[in-house]
């Protein structure tokens, strides 16, 4: 079994110190070893006309999660990008939270695959995102 190299505690860390990141309100729920789960406040600020949460939002999330996901097994000294995404929306979420669970599905020394998807609080599975992320080198 893999090892948890970063707490729910250090990847919020990362998250507030990343000031990119602040007009998202993002904040870890849990982690374990490939995984983590991004809770995502809904913000007026984020909606589409009609109430609508943004794709650009879910995006950022799932990218987001997937490269925390990373830092659990890699820790959180490693640089890693995202290098392809692919994103299905599924339904539209209206004025609501949503969580954000990713899930690596292989980590390489160089390379990392993994899944995320958005689910809303009352509307369920928004959307399901596939990404690649490279390693880079210092």
């Amino acid at each position: 079994m893999t090892a948890l190299h970063a707490s729910v505690a250090e990847l919020n860390t990362v998250l507030d110190g990343s000031p990119f990141l602040a007009p998202y309100g993002f904040v870890v729920r849990s982690c374990a070893p490939g995984e983590c789960v991004l809770f995502v406040p809904f913000s007026p600020a984020l909606e589409r006309p009609g109430g609508i949460v943004s794709g650009m939002t879910m995006m950022g999330a799932a990218d987001v999660a997937i490269w925390l996901a990373i830092m659990t097994q890699c820790g959180t000294e490693e640089h890693w990008v995202t290098s392809d995404m692919k994103t299905a929306f599924l339904r539209s979420g209206r004025q609501e939270d949503f969580l954000c669970t990713a899930r690596i599905l292989k980590l390489g020394k160089r390379m990392a695959y993994g899944t995320a998807e958005c689910t809303g609080a009352a509307s369920g599975l928004l959307a399901h995102h596939v990404l690649t992320y490279s390693k880079v080198k210092p």
